[in-house]
């Protein structure tokens, strides 16, 4: 059983108190004659003890109502009043709080026998004081009722909260679940942009080539073709990898293939190299192991996005990427020397950049983007070796 509340357990005292009171008073006036047949100090006794087991009446309901009848089975029929309301006080208690449901419906249909009794005169000219005097049966009646009206009023109050409730637990739970797919959504639609933007570019930028050298330098628009080839096989692989996020329960070993980390760094700056984008790769500081996969996807597609970048914005030019293992933290840096903008240049939307950073904060890093003084562009990026 629970703990009652601190006014929970003042109340019963109160009440406790109330009631061996209004019995000690019974006893020394309007039942003062048929008290005085029997032993005072006996009745007092059975009014104290019924009186004081109401006390622990919410804590141990069923004890409290064993305890009562037990007072009132001894109290003689001609003064049964004082200890009746303590016996229908404990029925009550023991209905609203005893967890032990069968033993407290035997314990009330004895309660009713026993508070029911007949009264048995040692004459048929005695006279006993009625149990509940003659002014207090409407009250007896009525109360019930009225504590049943608002009972009932109460029940349905707190159904109709619990339904106000029930509906806006629903209303956000729908909400979360919309705001969920959007965020999945938006993260497919940055990875299908990642793989797609980086290998497409390049393969256009292979194709032109091949096209413009083609009858003058076969054996050059060859080697471009075989990195169309390349770049094709490429992009179809980690776009087999990215349907495989959607088909979870698919038995496609090649889908379920881990993505892309720092590991693949070495090919994917040799893709570039064969497109024709002279690149330089530098790895300081000792491999740490990073948090998460998340963690090796995000700096992989930072060099990916920066490197097509410059396929598209600068021909020409030459790029650098520098990857530094720290103690704290992984620093990403892209650079290049600059140069015109190619014919892919129109096709950008700027989304690659904002994906990133979208990516980035996720895993708790930050992007900065930038012209250097010197001419040509930077992107750095730095990425925390903890979990935030």
């Amino acid at each position: 059983m629970p703990e009652p509340t601190r006014r929970g357990r003042l109340f019963d005292a109160g009440l406790a108190l109330a009631l061996a009171a209004a019995s000690t008073d019974y006893t020394m006036g309007d039942g003062y004659e048929q008290a005085h047949v029997h032993s005072i100090v006996g009745l007092w006794d059975l009014a104290f003890l019924a009186s004081a087991a109401l006390a622990w009446r919410r804590r141990y309901p069923l004890a409290v109502l064993w305890t009562v009848m037990a007072a009132t089975a001894l109290t003689p029929d001609s003064v049964a009043r004082i200890t009746f309301y303590h016996c229908v006080i404990a029925a009550y208690s023991a209905a609203a709080y005893s967890p032990y449901r069968v033993a407290t419906l035997a314990s009330l249909a004895g309660t009713v026998v026993l508070i029911g009794r007949p009264d048995t005169p040692r004459h048929p000219y005695a006279y006993f004081e009625p149990t509940v005097p003659t002014q207090y049966v409407p009250l007896l009646v009525s109360v019930p009722v009225v504590v049943a009206a608002i009972g009932l009023r109460t029940w349905r109050r707190r159904a109709a909260d619990t339904r106000t409730r029930l509906t806006a637990v629903e209303r956000e739970q729908s909400e979360a679940l919309r705001r969920a797919v959007e965020h999945e959504r938006a993260r497919i639609a940055r990875e299908l942009h990642d793989v797609v933007t980086h290998n497409v570019s390049v393969m256009v930028i292979q194709a032109g080539a091949a096209r413009k050298i083609m009858d003058r330098s076969p054996d050059q628009a060859r080697e471009a073709l075989l990195a169309v080839e390349a770049g094709g096989r490429a992009a179809m692989g980690e776009l087999r990898q990215v349907m495989g996020l959607l088909t979870p329960d698919t038995d496609d070993a090649e889908c379920l293939a881990p993505q892309p980390g720092l590991g693949q760094l070495e090919a994917l700056v040799g893709r570039m190299r064969t497109a024709g984008l002279p690149v330089e790769l530098t790895v300081t500081g000792p491999a740490a192991q990073l948090p998460s996969p998340g963690v090796e996807l995000a700096a992989y597609r930072v060099v990916q996005e920066a490197l097509t970048n410059i396929v598209k914005h600068a021909a020409g030019a030459k790029a650098s990427v520098r990857v530094s293992y720290g103690d704290e933290d992984l620093r990403v840096e892209v650079t290049d020397t600059g140069g015109p903008p190619g014919p892919a240049a129109a096709t950008g939307n700027g989304r690659g950049l904002i994906g990133l950073r979208e990516r980035l904060a996720v895993h708790g890093g930050t992007l900065r983007t930038g012209p250097r003084p010197l001419g040509g562009f930077r992107v750095h990026a730095l990425i925390p070796l903890e979990l935030p």
